[in-house]
């Protein structure tokens, strides 16, 4: 092993096994991070402190119905954006393997795309606000972004460079130079970090009763440590760098950038309303 490389911890990415039926990390990560985000999403529903008095507001109700919604858009608005985006000419040849998601295979911007599809439908339905649900699932969603990053990790998978660095780690399917943990990069940058500047924004500064604010600083952030992290993670073998350092993940970031930081002051511009 070279030195100052950190060996991979032994994690078996099967948590639990009773014959055919396998329990993995991954799909873990994802039931957690939906049930953690559900239930955030309710507490901040139930603060009266961060909302206008006399603005309505979806319900814990709204909420609890509405998980099941983001939970089938996160999942196939995953596995579709995953199909579609980074491995279309192996699944038109095996179109039978589409639906395997247990084969592993999701992304992040096919499953933003599901969940604001079901946000569209969803809040129509219920005749709620489209743009506070928004800001709801964009403050919640850190959280499963964190889970889904340490997953990654735990499958070695989508690991970065080759580096020299003190806490550079050899991945048992990375070959036997020490690479940048990009998955742990990805969950301090996009989970953590973003999860704190999202909340310290809805209660400091009150942005939830600016409708549509808190759900474009989360794509504007997103992207850009999305963006941030690419430059130290290996792209999939089979797109490699579109040109120079730009890489699929940056490519389908910067429509989020963009949107999201005209989202963001488009509402910020806007007095705080009694109908969010």
């Amino acid at each position: 092993m070279p030195l100052f490389a950190i060996p991979f911890p032994q994690i078996d990415p099967v948590l639990i096994e009773l014959g055919p039926l396998a329990i993995r990390w991954y799909a873990l990560a994802y039931i957690v991070g939906i049930l953690l985000a559900w239930r955030y999403m309710r507490k901040v529903v139930l603060n009266d402190t961060l909302w206008n008095a006399k603005a309505s507001r979806p319900t814990a109700t709204d909420i609890d119905d509405f998980v099941v919604w983001a939970a089938l858009g996160i999942v196939l608005g995953g596995r579709f954006g995953y199909v579609f985006f980074y491995n279309a000419p192996y699944y038109l040849q095996n179109p039978a393997e589409i639906l395997a998601v247990w084969t592993g295979g999701m992304s992040f911007h096919g499953g933003f795309l599901g969940v604001v599809i079901a946000m569209l439908a969803y809040s129509h339905f219920k005749r709620l606000n489209l743009l506070t649900l928004m800001d709801l699932c964009g403050v919640a969603a850190p959280i499963g972004l964190f889970f889904g990053r340490m997953a990654n990790f735990i499958n070695s998978e989508l690991w970065g460079r080759p580096t020299d660095v003190p806490w550079a780690v050899v991945f048992p399917t990375g070959g036997p130079m020490p690479r940048h943990p990009s998955q742990l990069y990805e969950a301090a940058l996009e989970g953590i970090l973003l999860f704190v500047v999202l909340r310290l924004l809805m209660h400091r500064f009150k942005l939830l009763q600016k409708p549509g604010a808190l759900a474009g600083l989360f794509a504007m952030g997103y992207g850009i440590f999305r963006s941030i992290a690419e430059l130290y993670r290996v792209p999939d073998a089979h797109i490699g760098y579109l040109s120079g350092f730009l890489t699929m993940g940056i490519l389908l970031s910067l429509p989020m950038i963009l949107a999201g930081a005209a989202l963001a002051v488009y509402a910020l511009r806007q007095p705080a309303r009694n109908d969010t």
